[in-house]
């Protein structure tokens, strides 16, 4: 078989709030949404018989694995807000939650995703690596990360 490359993704869902600190909108209070988040590799598949992963680009529950340990478990039901807003300094916030994220930015989907492209594109390797991810917050709004773009 003839050595070409394939796109494998592996999806997740977790449940996190947040507020957007001096936005103009509704979004500016706290409130929660379930996330989609959809991780994809490229690859070539092991073409080497003695190989236990024969076939795959990745193995999906080492991608599992990877994506629960440096996203999940860290912001699945979790309060994220921007460092620079008065309330996430406030006792309340530190004393009544007990997963309070403080990020050095607005906590848009946006740039939510790319941190996670940023803590995820080095863990792979050029034999399975990086080459999207899309943050879905609502069933109808998402935002895309893709390694052409950029």
């Amino acid at each position: 078989m003839i050595a070409q490359k394939v796109r494998v993704t592996k999806k997740f869902t977790f449940d996190m709030a947040h507020a957007l600190y001096g936005y103009d909108g509704p979004c500016k209070n706290i409130h929660g949404h379930t996330y989609h988040l959809s991780v994809t590799l490229i690859g070539t598949p092991i073409q080497d018989n003695g190989d236990v992963k024969l076939g795959m680009v990745v193995d999906f529950g080492d991608l599992k694995n990877i994506v629960k340990e440096n996203i999940l478990n860290i912001y699945d039901h979790a309060l994220v807000l921007n460092e620079e807003a008065p309330y996430s300094k406030s006792d309340v916030i530190s004393n009544e939650f007990e997963k309070v994220i403080l990020v050095p930015y607005q906590p848009t989907c946006e740039n939510l995703l790319l941190s996670f492209v940023e803590k995820l594109k080095p863990l792979f390797s050029e034999n399975h690596a990086l080459v999207s991810i899309r943050l879905e917050e609502t069933p109808t709004s998402f935002a895309e990360w893709n390694v052409g773009d950029n």
